[in-house]
């Protein structure tokens, strides 16, 4: 797989650097004073190729060979072979990021970097509050999973920030923790579901939160979730070969103080849809199911190791949802952990029963002050808030309004979504028990209600709670994104 790190300077950048990519906004590369990155042959030519393009809304990327040679006289200055621009548009709409983050992964996912030696990435930044998102953008457009035969690639990508004056840009700790933990995030909905059960899956988060300090670990499995009274959790994935679990991490800061955040993760490692079987080739990139949980596993660990001043519990709620003779079944009644009963309508419903045994658990056992879920819940999501922004539902218009500015200040959009209970419970109603788990009119805001059904069972408790619809950002065409881990680490790190 590629390789992504970081350079310190333009001289140590372009060393033996075969291809290199520049991005900038289409007006800095217009601009006079363009940061000298090249030799001289070498600026003109990147100059006049970038100045040539016309960046439409998203972007635009082009290439040239340079002529270097293959192999200089020493000590001759000497730039890459191949030269690519990758032009940004100047300004989006509001509901865009100031960074232009999609518009960064889409040219740099267009540039062909090669697969062997090495390549740079510089990135010419108008602002350097938009280092987080468009750094975790290139991130996202060199993928870590792969299973392919063919020989591994051993492109090694180093990357460089630079203010308008050519100055460089320090990398952070929370940046660079950010971009591995969404690389790791990605990589994690890529994996396929028989190589990541619940039980692996489970395994991978010791091995991600090993040695952090500050951090403690639970792991609840298979009939033990009975006895902690989680039988959400517990109906969904008791058929399947690996049992189902809960995971529970938490960092205490060593100050102490501040509030206490509960990040709450769906993490269905596969969904056939249980008994109401998903048809029509719905289950293919079902594995992408545990999006949600692979996000906040990322958010914990980008807060935990750069010393976030808030108390943090991680809830991971791990099943498979399989097909089998013990499966849970259309017209049981489960009792959840908020105590409340839930009559099943559907068996493909089954996230909202992972994460509303998730969320109840965070308020009435761990005490969560805040509480953050995160899922690729709803299909519908994609029709409401499409590919690119997550949807957001709270009970606290403070919170979402931060979610919102936390989203463009990191890349990972949301918009908002209605919060009224009193139009959405009734879509539950139940002859038997208190609600069902699937709406009766699913043409009245699907995804608005999943997020109420998931809200029902933490109604009575004291806490701030905003839910997180990721369906389509995490996974928007064939390959996971890590969407979610910059969003809601930068949520936490914002809330007062």
């Amino acid at each position: 797989m590629p390789t992504l790190s970081f350079a310190p300077n333009i001289a140590s950048l372009v060393q033996d650097c075969r291809a290199l990519l520049v991005v900038a906004p289409a007006g800095v590369f217009a601009a006079e004073g363009f940061p000298e990155l090249l030799p001289a042959p070498q600026q003109a030519l990147l100059l006049e190729l970038a100045r040539e393009q016309k960046p439409g809304d998203l972007g635009v990327v082009a290439a040239t060979l340079t002529g270097a040679q293959a192999a200089p006289a020493a000590g001759a200055a000497v730039g890459p072979r191949k030269l690519f621009t990758g032009v940004l548009p100047d300004q989006g709409s509001r509901y865009n990021s100031p960074a232009r983050a999609e518009s960064v992964r889409r040219v740099v996912a267009g540039a062909d970097l090669g697969s062997t030696g090495k390549a740079g990435i510089v990135l010419v930044l108008t602002d350097a509050a938009h280092l987080l998102p468009a750094v975790n953008a290139v991130g996202r457009a060199i993928p870590v999973y792969t299973a392919k035969s063919s020989p591994a690639s051993t492109l090694a990508v180093q990357l460089l920030a630079l203010d308008r004056s050519g100055q460089p840009i320090p990398i952070g700790p929370e940046v660079l923790a950010t971009l591995h933990a969404t690389r790791t995030a990605a990589a994690l909905v890529d994996t396929p579901p028989s190589e990541l059960h619940p039980g692996a899956f489970a395994a991978r988060v010791r091995e991600e939160l090993a040695g952090l300090a500050g951090v403690e670990l639970r792991e609840i499995v298979g009939d033990e979730l009975l006895v902690e009274k989680l039988g959400g959790i517990h109906a969904v994935g008791r058929c399947a070969v690996e049992h189902p679990r809960m995971v529970v991490a938490s960092y205490t800061p060593k100050a102490g103080g501040g509030r206490h955040v509960a990040l709450v993760g769906k993490g269905v490692t596969y969904d056939t849809g249980g008994l109401s079987i998903k048809i029509s080739g719905a289950m293919v990139s079902m594995k992408g199911d545990m999006g949600g949980a692979a996000a906040v596993l990322g958010a914990f660990k980008v807060l935990a190791s750069s010393g976030c001043q808030h108390r943090v519990s991680l809830v991971l709620c791990i099943a498979e949802n399989a097909v089998g003779p013990t499966a849970y079944k259309p017209d049981d009644v489960l009792r959840m952990h908020s105590g409340k009963t839930v009559e099943i309508n559907n068996t493909d419903a089954e996230g909202r029963l992972l994460l509303a045994d998730g969320v109840s658990y965070a308020a009435r056992v761990l005490g969560a002050d805040v509480i953050l879920d995160a899922a690729t819940l709803t299909g519908a999501q994609l029709v409401s808030t499409g590919l690119l922004h997550a949807a957001i539902v709270s009970n606290d218009e403070a919170l979402e309004q931060l979610v919102i500015a936390a989203g463009k200040a990191s890349g990972d959009l949301v918009h908002p979504l209605p919060f009224a209970p009193e139009f959405y419970k009734q879509e539950f109603e139940s002859a038997v028990a208190d609600m069902c788990n699937s709406v009766k009119n699913r043409a009245n805001a699907q995804s608005a209600c999943a997020a109420q059904f998931v809200y029902w069972h933490i109604d009575d408790a004291p806490v701030r709670w905003c839910h997180v619809d990721l369906a389509g950002p995490s996974f928007p065409k064939n390959r996971g994104t890590g969407f979610g881990v910059a969003l809601l680490s930068e949520v936490v790190r914002r809330i007062e």
